[in-house]
């Protein structure tokens, strides 16, 4: 199974369809509505109060739709990574890594703001593997700053990840102050816009619900969780020394994006813990890069027997998970 997702045929896709449908029946079979804990910002209660006014709370539309999210951003996430070039040939090793790790935890498949954020995130990601070729790059970062503006008003803690911003533009260019600025103020933009809208429509009561953030340090004694996060860090690190000899051989730009995977990893994995309520299901904001590292290790594995033998261990430790746990 491996050698067909380590190809690049578009047929692919087809197969990857099916996939999703073997490793997420289970959540589509017991259907979830939505995560409200109280750590979503405002702009995904709306949201969701908009999609209830249209559906209803159908647990079914909402799994359906957590579940074609996850699809989609699986695909577009191997669209940047062949686009870049970042293996030595074009595969959906990643695509299938995502859909895969995702499906250890069950609050992965659950509509959330964190779904919502990925794909946000998707084209940050891409626009911040463009900051290397450009010549001025202010247009880039503020758009980017706007998206994580957005992206806090759909969940505050996100705001967090202009860290990622602020050294990937450290890694991929010269430092330039104006810069630095700009990408601030993109930031600011979305949160200035929605606070001066609720002013003016007289929802000022709203306000208070933007900046939603706390500080959270739990004591997590679910053990689903502890195999999901003992599988995810084990594939990371495995999958970032394999990295290294191939790394040597990779164009500057496919280093530095490299170097700015791995920090997207790291302030993901912080990001949760800035929410009023922790919970671990938005740890899926980090899966979604370490998706590439598991997607290293397979990819570095030559024995496509050896390699089945990993995934198909991966994919048992999921289903026993779901159906039998």
């Amino acid at each position: 199974m491996i050698r067909f997702f380590r190809s690049g045929n578009p047929l692919t896709v087809l197969l990857l369809l099916l996939y999703t449908l073997l490793v997420k029946f289970f959540y589509l079979l017991h259907p979830s509505t939505f995560l409200a804990d109280g750590s979503e910002g405002l702009l995904y209660h709306l949201l969701v109060q908009w999609l209830q006014s249209v559906v209803g709370p159908s647990p079914l539309f909402f799994t359906f739709l957590a579940v074609s999210l996850l699809l989609l951003q699986s695909l577009f996430f191997t669209r940047i990574v062949n686009h870049h070039r970042l293996f030595s040939k074009p595969t959906y090793l990643p695509a299938m890594c995502y859909l895969l790790f995702t499906s250890m935890l069950g609050s992965w498949n659950i509509f959330s703001p964190a779904l919502l954020v990925n794909l946000i995130m998707l084209w940050v990601f891409s626009s911040i593997t463009e900051l290397y070729t450009r010549t001025s790059a202010r247009d880039v970062v503020f758009n980017i700053g706007f998206a994580l503006g957005i992206c806090g008003l759909i969940y505050f803690p996100a705001v967090i990840f202009c860290l990622l911003l602020l050294i990937s533009m450290l890694i991929m260019r010269a430092f330039r102050l104006a810069e630095w600025i700009i990408a601030i103020l993109g930031l600011i933009c979305p949160l200035y816009l929605m606070g001066t809208y609720l002013f003016l429509t007289n929802q000022t009561a709203l306000l208070i619900k933007i900046p939603n953030i706390g500080l959270s340090l739990p004591l997590i004694t679910d053990y689903k969780v502890w195999g999901a996060m003992i599988a995810c860090v084990f594939f990371f690190v495995v999958g970032w020394l394999l990295l290294q000899r191939p790394l040597k051989k990779m164009l500057i730009q496919g280093r530095k994006i490299w170097a700015a995977l791995i920090i997207y990893v790291l302030v993901a994995i912080l990001v949760p813990f800035f929410n009023i309520h922790f919970s671990p299901a938005y740890w899926v904001l980090a899966v979604l890069p370490l998706s590439m590292f598991a997607g290293n290790v397979f990819w570095s594995i030559t024995s496509d027997t050896f390699a089945n033998i990993i995934h198909f261990i991966a994919l048992a430790y999921v289903i026993i998970m779901q159906y039998f746990s």
